[in-house]
């Protein structure tokens, strides 16, 4: 569970640089939309190899919930508030999603209580993505649009949660291939419909850099990681999986320094210590049962057989 965690936080992060690049060239509502028709596409041709049934009656109502909450609704609103926010105070408020995630497992899902790792964890992962984006509190408005703006990126944070009880608490035994499948295009179907009306007269500068952009969103970051992250949600527990996630900005700072030339100050790596620390306090005993296992896997064979490991 952990080297799946550590890929999905590697290419969703990765994409981080990835979105920065593409909207030299897409409106930003319309390459998400873009991308998980891509991301659409790919899953029903897994889906169609592998003779995966078209999702039963009963479970299109579910399908459809999460693909207007986790693709449509965030998408289309994290998008639509960097007009007013800045990148890192609207990706703060978005990467808020484990906080009200945990509180939701609380109450929602048996044996996912708050606890002390959790919430120490939680808050020192989130103090680490404040150095790292950058995020001046003191500096922001709170007031008019500005406050507007941030009580709809915190919608899309709580969305994401809600959509992530559900994939939890309902889906967890479903096939994972035709959730995100279906989910995905009634995601893709909204976004549609989102650049439609919020971005009027929009139109695409095609390059290969562009189509590069998009394959890379749509197959890796689209239909990859979200069959990923459905398999890892419903294996693991809800609330470690999700600040485990408090990662995903962490390497799409280092992207950004990798491949944007963009600097990494002093505050940035210092958070960057603290978001993997807070990711540590929560995931402590899978971590002492991985370092186990590995020490087991590599011990001579009279050792194992006197149970010294």
């Amino acid at each position: 569970m952990i080297w799946q965690m550590v890929l999905l936080c590697i290419i969703w992060g990765t994409n981080w640089a990835v979105m920065s690049v593409a909207l030299e060239y897409f409106p930003p509502i319309m390459f998400s939309a873009f991308r998980f028709v891509l991301g659409s596409a790919v899953l029903l041709a897994i889906c169609f190899y592998r003779k995966i049934p078209f999702p039963k009656k009963q479970d299109w109502k579910w399908y459809a919930l999460c693909g207007l909450l986790q693709t449509a609704y965030v998408f289309a609103v994290t998008q639509s508030v960097l007009e007013y926010l800045s990148i890192g105070v609207g990706s703060i408020l978005a990467f808020s999603m484990p906080f009200w995630l945990t509180i939701l497992a609380h109450f929602f899902i048996p044996n996912e209580r708050i606890n002390f790792a959790k919430i120490s964890g939680l808050l020192i992962g989130l103090t680490g993505l404040i150095l790292v984006l950058d995020v001046n509190f003191l500096e922001m408005t709170w007031s008019g649009v500005t406050i507007v703006a941030q009580l709809f990126a915190i919608s899309a944070s709580i969305a994401w949660a809600t959509s992530n009880i559900i994939i939890k608490k309902v889906l967890h035994n479903h096939d994972k291939t035709q959730f995100t499948t279906y989910q995905m295009i009634i995601g893709a179907l909204g976004l549609l419909v989102a650049s439609f009306i919020l971005e009027p007269g929009g139109s695409v500068e095609w390059s290969w850099m562009a189509i590069f952009c998009l394959v890379f969103a749509g197959v890796l970051a689209s239909a990859l990681a979200y069959i990923l992250w459905s398999f890892i949600l419903s294996e693991g527990e809800a609330g470690k999986s999700s600040i485990s996630l408090l990662a995903v900005p962490v390497v799409g700072a280092l992207s950004g320094w990798a491949f944007l030339g963009e600097t990494l100050s002093l505050g940035t790596l210092l958070g960057i210590l603290l978001v993997l620390s807070g990711i540590a306090v929560v995931n402590m005993k899978d971590i002492k049962r991985l370092r186990r296992k590995v020490a087991y896997d590599h011990a001579m064979p009279d050792q194992k057989e006197k149970g010294s490991l």
